[in-house]
């Protein structure tokens, strides 16, 4: 894929997009002139389908006495884990992602979710995959839009000379959600690189006039643009080659490696997507009698020992400083377990960052863990996940921030996750001192106090509950710098567990407080 400067107005736009609700015409010109579609960086997402249970994953160790107490059948001694910093553990079949950590290739972000979790695996994960509110449906995917920002006028006219890949590759049967368009998907579905044999083109000029016309049209236009982008994955699958012996045969290991060598063949392919399923871990989480293992530990050594190949790959190959890759899963999993050695559908987790270019880390604090855990309760959140993806598109893929907003949503929290890779860095900003949150009486009645210490800038304060609705904005505007006072009425809201949260520019603090009777 060339480098490209984005559509000037002296071109026109054949079809009038919308970003998240706003007309590209009412932006500003600058914005447009300085897109490009740079055509060195590649994102890898991989999808965890099911819902990672993210206190397996990653535990707080700090928190885990209470946590032994409501996990008691699937909690691995605490001494098992490998001890990463801020008192957190990272399961211990996960070695070779602890490696990855140590060599400063790693970013867990803690608590990613989003206000008013969903917790049906199909409406979550197109919320995930289109980017959108809880309360809203949107029919395009994320990556779809960013895609039409370079090509509105697609799948009509593609491939060209300019755009000869495909944008985005599924590893898979089917296409990824997030690289859904207006007219199509931005994504090509594919399953065998040894096996792209030409699709037979139906002859329809007959058919134009006639109310399957379209139809038929469009199947036409599909074909004869498979078989097109067929021919490139082709050759860039006979220039490319693995340099890495630590892949194995496991369908993510398998993709990884295939991605890799697309890569390395010289694809220009900005996203690739590939997918681990088996999260929905109800039963038979663990095993009876070794909380260490079971279907969950399989599952994370399988994504461990299959980034950290692909990593080397890319390492051994030179072609690390030009991928990032990130995981995402559709909720995570309930602080309790249940009584068949699992967890149901919960509420916030973490993601993970990969690569040369990430600024190596942790981010969020450890997830609170009470006595008093209440039966549906989840993780809170901390980082909304649109923050996350709107924090790649500006770094990576060097959108400008009001664009991010407007793809995304315009409460869009920067989040440092990447680097330029021209030195090591970390994720520490000196503003994130000056953000504090005190909640209290706690546990408390009818009336909390919240003491709020945040840098000058616009503040969201809100209250959230237990499963990881969004009660109420408490406040919502701009902000001196300094400690604010304000007072909370719950006389409305019943007994049991409720999260606060304050979100800056600069970052989160999010404290649980309990009212009862």
């Amino acid at each position: 894929m060339k480098r490209r400067s984005f559509i000037k107005r002296s071109t026109g736009l054949t079809i009038p997009l919308v970003l998240g609700g706003l007309r590209i015409s009412a932006m500003d010109n600058q914005l447009f002139d300085s897109l490009e579609l740079n055509d060195d960086k590649v994102l890898v997402l991989i999808q965890l389908n099911g819902g990672n249970d993210g206190l397996g994953m990653l535990c707080p160790l700090d928190q885990y006495d209470n946590l032994a107490q409501v996990r008691s059948n699937i909690i691995l001694p605490q001494n098992n884990y490998l001890t990463l910093e801020n008192d957190l553990g990272l399961h211990p079949v996960m070695q070779d992602a602890k490696a990855l950590y140590d060599n400063a290739k790693l970013n867990i972000i803690q608590g990613v979710g989003y206000p008013n979790q969903n917790r049906s695996h199909f409406r979550s994960l197109d919320i995930w995959n289109s980017g959108s509110s809880a309360e809203e449906i949107w029919q395009k995917g994320w990556l779809g839009r960013y895609f039409e920002l370079f090509a509105p006028n697609y799948p009509t006219g593609y491939p060209n000379e300019e755009f000869p890949d495909p944008f985005a590759i599924t590893i898979g049967n089917t296409v990824n959600e997030t690289c859904e368009g207006t007219a199509g998907n931005f994504s090509l579905a594919l399953v065998d690189a040894n096996n792209l044999s030409a699709l037979a083109t139906p002859i329809n000029s007959e058919n134009s006039g006639t109310c399957s016309g379209d139809k038929i049209d469009f199947l036409t236009t599909s074909i004869v643009q498979t078989n097109a982008y067929n021919a490139t994955v082709e050759s860039a699958h006979e220039n490319g080659n693995n340099l890495s012996s630590n892949y194995t045969d496991t369908k993510l290991s398998e993709g990884l490696r295939l991605v890799a060598r697309l890569i390395a063949g010289g694809l220009g392919t900005k996203v690739y997507v590939v997918q681990l399923g088996g999260f929905d871990t109800h039963a038979d989480q663990v095993e009876s009698n070794n909380p260490s293992i079971g279907e969950h530990a399989e599952l994370l050594a399988d994504l461990s020992s299959s980034i950290a190949a692909f990593q080397e790959d890319l390492d051994l190959m030179g072609l690390d400083e030009r991928v990032v890759g990130m995981t995402y899963s559709e909720f995570g999993r309930m602080i309790k377990s249940n009584s068949s050695l699992g967890t149901d559908h919960g509420s916030a987790a973490p993601m993970m960052l990969f690569g040369t270019c990430v600024n190596a880390g942790i981010l969020g604090n450890n997830a609170e863990i009470p006595v008093d855990v209440a039966d549906q309760e989840g993780v809170s959140m901390q980082y909304d996940f649109r923050s996350v993806y709107g924090s790649v598109l500006m770094d990576w893929f060097k959108l400008d921030e009001q664009i991010v907003k407007d793809l995304l949503y315009q409460d869009f929290q920067y989040i440092p996750i990447i680097n330029q890779c021209s030195s090591i860095s970390n994720t520490s900003n000196p503003d994130l001192d000056k953000i504090n949150l005190e909640v209290f009486p706690n546990p408390m009645f009818d009336l909390v106090n919240i003491k709020i210490k945040v840098p000058a800038g616009h503040v969201k304060l809100s209250l959230f509950d237990a499963i990881g609705h969004e009660i109420k904005v408490i406040s919502n505007q701009q902000f001196s710098a300094g400690t604010h006072h304000l007072k909370l009425e719950l006389k409305d809201q019943s007994a049991g567990s409720y999260y606060i949260r304050v979100q800056t520019k600069f970052g989160v603090d999010v404290k649980r407080v309990t009212k009862v009777n």
